[in-house]
């Protein structure tokens, strides 16, 4: 585990997620508690944030993990 927290995609993917996603859950989260002064608020900012963030987060995270599993695989002889 600790070498996926060392991998610099791994890095970038876990800071793009929290950046990209927690505004707009934190913004529906306060909302839902009524914490926020708008109860039906439309978030176009923190939404674009996330649409522009979420997939390129998924892309870094997946690809290292795919990745470590091929060369699991091949360290163990199953490819090859």
């Amino acid at each position: 585990m600790k070498d996926y927290r060392k991998n610099r995609f791994v890095q970038v993917g876990f800071w793009l997620f929290v950046i990209g996603v927690g505004p707009l859950f934190g913004i529906i989260l306060l909302a839902e508690l009524g914490l926020w002064p708008d109860p039906n608020p439309n978030p176009i900012g923190p939404g674009l944030l996330f649409f522009f963030t979420f997939w390129p987060a998924v892309i870094c995270l997946v690809s290292k993990l795919c990745k470590s599993g091929i060369n699991r695989e091949a360290d163990r002889g199953v490819l090859g």
